[in-house]
């Protein structure tokens, strides 16, 4: 039962990792529609930003700081000079779009920074707090309080602000936004600076766990599609529910079904989004899509 409990626990720490970039996901497609696929580069591109600024002394927690902000110019950058002209273009247009810049942002990272492996530091402690038998990592307590915090955040941001609530009407419905004088092409813009701005977030909470290379990102990418699949995209709550079910089945599949190990886990995810896409296609938390006949 322990070593069950602990599984869990684990589980629980990498899904809260995919629940971060899943949230990222959720809000550019809440906002303009997009299922983003260059998600995961462009949280691959500011880590990088982050240790470029770490290996030149700035202090790790200050150099997030400034990461962040980059992020959220870029987004809003990418949003008014890649996306805003393919806005309205047929769907396929729009995933190659997100698909090329996916290509580009990767080639630019190798370019810049090589595709050799770096080390990222971790801002959290090293050991684990043991109680029961249970070994909880400080890394992951680190990583599940700074997911809380940002669902904090953008809850505090939607709900009690008048950019958040001008966010949503966007979000809702673009053309009444537009009549009662909120300002739709920089709300969306700045959809796409928030999101990049999470998707940040979940870069460098992934990069101490792994390793920080061009690459990193592709696999996490899978498993926050998944996330977003099961919690709905049009929900922020259920990416975050999506990610850590994920976590945790992606775990208690590697440690007690004997064909998936340790070497096929990406199976979990993928079985995930087929089982939803079947049966619910709307995610836990998502609303149907009703048309008038």
């Amino acid at each position: 039962m322990v070593e069950f409990l602990q599984q869990i626990i684990e589980g629980l720490g990498a899904g809260a990792i995919y629940a971060s970039l899943a949230l990222a996901l959720v809000l550019i497609y809440q906002f303009t529609g997009i299922v983003n696929f260059a998600q995961g580069e462009l949280a691959m591109f500011a880590t990088y930003i982050a240790w470029q600024f770490v290996s030149g002394g700035v202090p790790f927690w200050l150099a997030l700081v400034l990461t962040l902000a980059v992020s959220f110019i870029g987004g809003m950058l990418i949003e008014r000079v890649i996306i805003r002209p393919v806005e309205g273009a047929p769907e396929l247009t729009v995933v190659i779009v997100t698909v090329g810049l996916f290509i580009f942002v990767n080639a630019a990272a190798g370019w810049i920074w090589s595709f050799l492996i770096k080390d990222f530091p971790n801002p959290f402690p090293r050991g684990a707090l043991e109680a029961g038998g249970l070994s909880l990592a400080y890394s992951t307590l680190g990583v599940m309080a700074v997911v809380a915090g940002v669902m904090g955040l953008l809850y505090l941001l939607f709900r009690h602000t008048k950019i958040g609530l001008g966010m949503r009407a966007v979000a809702a419905n673009p053309e009444s936004a537009r009549l009662v004088g909120i300002r739709v092409g920089w709300t969306l813009a700045l959809g796409w600076g928030l999101a990049a701005t999470v998707g940040a977030v979940s870069g460098v909470l992934v990069a101490p766990l792994l390793f920080l290379e061009p690459n990193m990102m592709g696999g996490v990418l899978i498993y926050a599609f998944a996330a977003a699949t099961l919690g709905g995209f049009d929900s922020p709550v259920g990416a975050v529910v999506g990610g850590l079910i994920v976590g945790v089945a992606e775990t208690l599949a590697g440690a007690y079904v004997g064909f998936i190990g340790s070497d096929l886990k990406v199976g979990v995810p993928l079985a995930v989004i087929l089982v939803v896409l079947l049966l619910r296609p709307q995610g836990l938390f998502g609303r149907a899509a009703v048309e008038r006949a």
